[in-house]
């Protein structure tokens, strides 16, 4: 059957316009709504189809008041990165249409310490349903215990380390940047410098980490000079970049712990008349939309940033079907790719 969409001139859709264009009975779009089980994958998608292209949106006050829900869903965040932010939103928001919730977004401080005296009174007067945590706020500790006394459904995404039974999902950043490490490597370069993120993102370490291990797997040497802090910022690897060109044996090639820094870099070596890539080789991580819109085009990590919003709303919706605080993590690893483009060739003959 063919899906059809509304224009704006006619009334809102109903449940059972829903109904009528997925073949279905309107119960069995109640179902789908509320995450019912027995309903088949194939039902299912039909019904998701026709609530999307009718622009369907269920009346959350009156299934409110059934379910004693708000139908209201919180993401808390920290991150300086606008294109890291921006995809996890898609993703978030896709899942909460399709599920008829609304997304409140809490932008965080960047420290723990931020969060005393109020989070409680903050969770006590806003009534979320459920929570999603990205880092750094994933690895408050005190965040999650005010979560737990509340008895509030939560999932961290990319946590520093599994916390407790709270569901979880993550891509291995690690594995990721060893990887970008050893296409660098293999394409000739020794000296490779490398941008960090900030120490409160657990993802910063994990990434640091898994460069030093390619070099220490090449029994290539690291020059801690050529190690250099940022804070997932362009403007913080303005700084950084500056300070690695600067160097009388500069690196051939510089990996950014993201794209943001990365795009700063490439920026820097323009302003130095250095070409990207036969002067210097640039890579970053994230794959955000930044890394096919600068010249060069990025060579990058693409981090499945959207997948994990999408997963993250899902084990939400499991955590809310249980109906009970789980007893074991569950756990959701996330595989990333490297995405070859143009920043990135093989180094100059010296």
């Amino acid at each position: 059957m063919p899906l059809r969409s509304r224009t704006r001139k006619q009334s809102a859709a109903t449940i059972k316009d829903v109904a009528e264009l997925a073949g279905v009975s309107a119960m069995t779009v109640s179902r789908v709504l509320n995450d019912k089980d027995k309903v088949r994958p194939e039902t299912r998608d039909r019904v998701l189809a026709s609530i999307e292209a009718l622009n369907y949106t269920p009346n959350l006050s009156a299934r409110g008041l059934v379910k004693s829900r708000s139908f209201f869903i919180a993401l808390f965040y920290n991150n300086p990165s606008q294109g890291y932010v921006s995809e996890l939103l898609l993703g978030l928001l896709n899942r909460c249409r399709q599920a008829g919730y609304h997304l409140v977004i809490e932008n965080c401080g960047p420290k723990e310490s931020d969060w005393e005296g109020g989070i409680d009174a903050m969770l006590a007067a806003s009534h979320f349903d459920g929570v999603i945590l990205t880092p750094p706020v994933s690895d408050y500790s005190s965040v999650r215990a005010a979560l737990a006394e509340a008895q509030l459904p939560y999932v961290c995404i990319a946590p520093e380390k599994e916390i407790g039974a709270a569901p979880f999902v993550e891509t291995d950043d690690f594995v990721s940047a060893a990887g970008m490490t050893r296409h660098l490597i293999e394409l000739g370069h020794q000296r490779i410098g490398f941008i960090k993120g900030p120490p409160e993102h657990g993802s910063s370490a994990k990434r640091e980490a898994g460069f030093r291990a390619a070099m220490r797997e090449a029994n290539l040497p690291v020059s801690e000079e050529c190690v250099v802090s940022g804070d997932y910022s362009y403007r913080s690897s303005l700084e950084a970049s500056e300070a690695l060109l600067a160097l009388t044996q500069r690196p051939t090639a510089i990996f950014a712990s993201n794209d943001d820094m990365a795009a700063a870099v490439i920026a820097t070596a323009h302003r130095h008349a250095l070409s990207v890539p036969d002067d210097l080789s640039v890579a970053g991580f994230d794959d955000t939309q930044i890394a096919a819109t600068i010249w060069p085009h990025l060579t990058t990590v693409r981090q499945p940033i959207e997948a994990m919003a999408e997963t993250a709303m899902d084990l939400l919706s499991e955590a809310w079907k249980a109906d009970r605080a789980p007893e074991k993590a569950q756990g959701i690893v996330i595989p990333s790719e490297l995405v070859i483009r143009d920043s990135v060739a093989g180094r100059k003959a010296e």
